[in-house]
């Protein structure tokens, strides 16, 4: 796909920032590589809509440093992640020798998946959970997703919910526990330029690639993308769980975080599930 030029600019932008990220989040505690089991960054509700992954091809795009991709290999399924940065995808690469967990890990931009990685290979695509943002045109990669899909393959997506956006999904800089709407729900209004001097994660200041750009979409701009794609809908569930503590207030169960019973109970991620037909 052959964006335009400034969009192509602000792509560029986000590899070159995700790169300088990678050292950053190898060593975090947020991630915490070493020490935390893969399968604590899934709630037992994708355990349950995936099903049984044994045997199957499965792609995660957007892998980044690939914390998430190890968790599919021991199930079964034969794994390959996708990222469109370089120093994520040789940090995954060691970070499953490491482990011992095979993994092929391929460098590539999401919106040229299917030239880089094949037509109709996978059983199954995996991806989400701060992956869409960086998607300026969801009918581009609704297509792409639709390309990758063998008939009768499914997508499973995760994603951060829209309204976690509008909330704010890294605290403020006044340190407010407020439920305060701080940026927009729906889409529409372009590109937003991120000062990503921090990123999400424990640890020091980026030395470079400090700017990042994301893209808002709405849950209906997503459905309509893969319907459009020729995908079919079997699943859009929401949940209020987290698997990272975002207020202070929250508490655990199972590994993922949720609001205390005395705040409104509201929607923090939600998963769409669709099949090739």
């Amino acid at each position: 796909m052959d964006f335009d030029t400034e969009t192509a600019a602000m792509i560029h932008a986000n590899e070159a920032n995700w790169d300088a990220r990678t050292p950053i989040h190898l060593a975090s505690g947020f991630y915490d590589v070493a020490g935390r089991d893969p399968r604590a960054w899934f709630g037992d509700f994708e355990w349950a809509d995936l099903g049984p992954l044994d045997g199957k091809d499965l792609v995660h795009l957007q892998c980044h440093i690939g914390a998430e991709t190890l968790a599919f290999p021991p199930l079964g399924a034969r794994v390959v992640g996708l990222d469109i940065s370089a120093a994520s995808v040789r940090a995954a690469e060691e970070l499953a020798e490491a482990k011992g967990v095979a993994v092929s890990y391929v460098k590539g931009d999401v919106h040229a998946a299917v030239a880089t990685l094949g037509e109709s290979r996978f059983d199954v695509v995996y991806t989400g959970k701060g992956a869409l943002c960086y998607v300026p045109d969801l009918d581009v990669w609704a297509a792409q997703v639709a390309g990758l899909l063998r008939p009768g393959g499914q997508l499973y997506l995760v994603e951060f919910h829209p309204l976690l956006n509008s909330l704010s999904p890294v605290p403020p800089a006044d340190g407010s526990e407020e439920l305060l709407l701080r940026h927009d729900y729906l889409g529409g209004r372009g590109a937003i330029e991120r000062d990503a001097t921090r990123t999400y994660t424990d640890g020091p200041e980026l030395a470079s690639a400090r700017v990042s750009y994301e893209w808002q979409h709405g849950i209906g701009e997503v459905v309509t993308a893969l319907v459009g794609a020729g995908l079919r809908i079997t699943r859009l569930r929401e949940t209020e769980q987290l698997p990272w503590p975002r207020w202070s207030t929250m508490t655990t169960t199972g590994g993922w975080f949720s609001l205390p019973d005395s705040a409104p109970r509201i929607p923090l991620i939600y998963a769409v599930q669709a099949v090739r037909a």
